[in-house]
């Protein structure tokens, strides 16, 4: 069973009207950039609990959770009105295996990511360790609606940060919007523009696809690079290509 310990809210960022930000502070155990937690309230006498990645460096002690809130959710309405002070719990030790020692050697390292599931990869990229091995890193962060793009100001910096190593690349799927593809992450990958637009090719030989999200897209963008790119789900026992995780 998981221990669980008392945090301490420190800041709540509203991005969007069903989009905002947790930052607490909690004596946890540290984690590897990647994994995720889970925090919960006591609701009428039962501990509602929900699984959310961190997207601060493990170095920061600001833990920081990109949430969207779920209008008939249990937990994420209650989340989104608690205040500097307030109290939640965390689970004392992380968990999950999206992290960077699960991925292979490659050339170029796509990291992509529709909605909240942009957490993760800002996790990683802001620590910043064991990334020497990659020639170029690609962030992409897929999202409804422009107004979505919640931490492409960090992304920018992140960018700025690995001077010419990591390529950023932002998809809105309803409206056009500056510097952004439009339209859903497999059908860009199969008619080429995700790749011209940033530049570099996406091949069993030299690419590893890190893939984080809404459900459909993760099975959808998995199926195509089977089909279309003949690329292999990554395991332990038999390396592929494909590294996936989730958000539901």
């Amino acid at each position: 069973m998981a221990n669980w310990v008392t945090g301490k809210v420190t800041d709540i960022t509203n991005w969007t009207d069903s989009l905002f930000s947790i930052k607490v502070h909690a004596p946890i155990e540290k984690f590897t950039a990647g994994q995720f937690a889970k925090l919960a309230l006591e609701i009428e006498g039962t501990r509602i609990q929900r699984a959310y990645s961190y997207v601060n460096s493990p170095n920061d002690n600001n833990l920081e959770f990109y949430l969207v809130t779920v209008p008939e959710g249990k937990l994420s309405p209650r989340l989104a009105t608690l205040k500097a002070g307030d109290e939640l719990l965390v689970t004392e030790q992380a968990a999950g295996f999206f992290v960077l020692d699960e991925v292979p050697d490659s050339q170029t390292l796509w990291m992509i990511s529709t909605g909240t599931a942009i957490g993760p990869y800002l996790s990683i990229l802001q620590l910043g360790d064991n990334l020497d091995r990659f020639e170029n890193i690609v962030l992409i962060h897929a999202v409804r609606w422009g107004k979505d793009l919640s931490y492409l100001p960090i992304m920018k910096e992140l960018e700025k940060k690995f001077q010419g190593k990591l390529r950023i690349q932002t998809i809105v799927s309803r409206e056009k919007w500056p510097d952004s593809l439009m339209g859903r992450i497999p059908a860009l990958i199969e008619n080429g523009e995700l790749e011209a637009a940033v530049g570099l090719p996406i091949q069993a030989s030299s690419s590893h696809i890190m893939l984080c999200g809404n459900p459909q897209m993760v099975r959808d963008t998995q199926q195509l690079l089977k089909e279309q790119r003949n690329m292999t789900k990554h395991l332990r026992r038999k390396p592929g290509h494909i590294t996936s995780e989730q958000y539901w």
